[in-house]
């Protein structure tokens, strides 16, 4: 009897990674999680969120941080200010493993605190927020001040109107270029915002912006193709166009990095992991969009070497024969890849 209640016990706790404390209202209560990145939050921690243990929560506003502790605090006291007078809202504010935090400043902000052990990431960031959020109406923000939270509203009208997801278009600011640093990152981010526009099939004016609305169910089904760094948000926008979900773009203001506060973006790592997320995401939704021109590449490249070969009475026969089969071979994976892709939607 004993061995089979051991076991029973070991069963449960392989299941059960942690258990989350938290304080609402003067109330304990433990909160249970899948995720071996999440941090006991300490027993005597007061959580002041806006809305009580038992009230009904209509909207999530999740706020991942890193290394942020000069601005988390402001951005959060601008979303109170927003809806000032409402009750029925949540901040969710995730602590991505930051080396400059101060709990006790932290553990006085009015939201629902989740710790990550280690730094994991931007997308890693947002999936536990959303775990950890109450509503079926989400929104996103940077908690580097850049973004104004009054325009939060704008987005929820446009989620309300009908759209899938509405997102803070930047495009329009200068800021967002000057944000961005030296003229190689702003070349970087054009070129994946064309290779993104191309294969998508229609203009997206901001890939990557870190303010959006959505809702839980719609963006749920998306999460588990998306990264862990900075290219969630690019994912989840080429997710929804190809799933043929509507993404409504708002005009949003956009403010100057404050002068401590540097962009995470790593030029080299972070634009080679962006673009082969927009590749890879293309390439599960609509296949022959990227296996259909690379087959027609190599099948121009061999035609092209086999006129040079005949025009010069040189024919590299070896040549023409690899870069035409392999253009044949590209065109009859990328066939069954799409009816693959088709069948498994």
């Amino acid at each position: 009897m004993r061995c089979g209640a051991r076991f029973f016990i070991l069963k449960m706790e392989s299941r059960l990674h942690m258990l989350v404390w938290h304080r609402m209202n003067g109330k304990r209560y433990v909160e249970l999680t899948k995720d071996k990145s999440m941090t006991r939050k300490p027993s005597g921690a007061e959580s002041k969120n806006p809305v009580g243990e038992g009230e009904k929560i209509s909207l999530s506003i999740i706020l991942p941080f890193f290394n942020e502790q000069e601005t988390v605090g402001a951005v959060v006291e601008e979303i109170r200010t927003t809806f000032h007078g409402r009750s029925d809202y949540e901040i969710v504010l995730v602590n991505d493993g930051s080396t400059d935090v101060n709990l006790a400043v932290l553990e006085r902000l009015p939201v629902r605190l989740v710790h990550h052990r280690e730094n994991r990431g931007y997308g890693a960031a947002i999936k536990t927020g959303i775990r950890h959020s109450r509503s079926e109406l989400i929104v996103i923000l940077d908690a580097d001040g850049t973004y104004p939270a009054a325009e939060i509203p704008r987005l929820l009208e446009a989620v309300s109107r009908g759209a899938d997801m509405a997102v803070g278009d930047r495009s329009q600011q200068p800021e967002a270029y000057r944000n961005l640093g030296p003229w190689h990152r702003r070349l970087a981010k054009r070129l994946l915002a064309a290779t993104a526009n191309y294969l998508a099939g229609r203009r997206i004016p901001d890939l990557n912006s870190g303010l959006r609305a959505f809702r839980r169910g719609d963006a749920e089904r998306f999460l588990r193709l998306a990264p862990d760094g900075f290219s969630l948000t690019a994912t989840l926008t080429l997710a929804y166009l190809c799933e043929g979900l509507t993404v409504e773009y708002v005009p949003i203001a956009y403010r100057p990095r404050s002068g401590r506060e540097r962009s995470k973006i790593r030029p080299v790592q972070d634009t080679l992991a962006i673009l082969l997320t927009i590749i890879r995401t293309i390439t599960y939704f609509h296949p022959l969009k990227v296996f259909l021109p690379a087959a027609l590449a190599l099948g121009a490249a061999g035609l092209a070497v086999l006129i040079i070969g005949i025009l010069t009475h040189n024919i590299l026969d070896g040549t023409v024969s690899v870069l035409l089969l392999s253009s044949v071979q590209l065109a009859v994976l990328g066939l069954v890849a799409d009816l693959i892709s088709r069948k498994g939607r």
